[in-house]
């Protein structure tokens, strides 16, 4: 089973690809799609539909975990979140990969076992199942592979429940 974890936004959208190996969860890949605050709305849309579609097809995902929106105070940010998310959610469809839907407070709980856990928390507990050595430095990458994780925990099927470390 390999997820692809996507934390929304519009500037910039965070991905992690996590693969489920030998009864563990690995770490494959992350980063983040960054659109050109220049660019046209239109154009950013695009750029985020071309650049999903190339994470389809470079890393294969046999399903994808993509992040609920949260409250706004800026409706015009919400309102761009929210048109990116749908761009995001169209491309997964027409990709055909099964798509799972997190609140934050699912991806918190199902990572930390703490519904309200903050940032650094979801770093080291993310860090410590994935086995990384490193921090992860981007916050939207790291939420994208906390996403990835907690669809593996809830949705994964054919996965083991529990998330354990692999040595890197």
């Amino acid at each position: 089973m390999r997820i692809l974890g996507i934390d929304p936004g519009f500037g910039r959208i965070g991905w992690g690809i996590i693969e489920f190996k030998k009864g563990e969860w690995i770490h494959i890949a992350h980063g983040c799609v960054e659109t050109y605050s220049k660019d046209s709305f239109a154009r950013r849309l695009i750029h985020i539909e071309q650049s999903i579609s190339e994470l389809i097809k470079m890393y294969q995902p046999t399903v994808a975990g993509v992040e609920e929106l949260f409250f706004y105070k800026n409706v015009t940010t919400a309102v761009h979140v929210g048109h990116a998310r749908g761009v995001i959610l169209l491309t997964l469809s027409h990709h055909n990969v099964p798509i799972h839907e997190y609140t934050p407070l699912q991806v918190k709980s199902a990572i930390t076992g703490y519904g309200r856990a903050d940032k650094k928390q979801m770093q080291v507990m993310i860090q410590m199942q994935l086995g990384l050595r490193k921090k992860i430095h981007s916050d939207d990458a790291a939420d994208a592979l906390a996403v990835a994780l907690t669809c593996g925990v809830i949705d994964g099927k054919s996965a083991s429940k529990k998330v354990r470390p692999e040595n890197k």
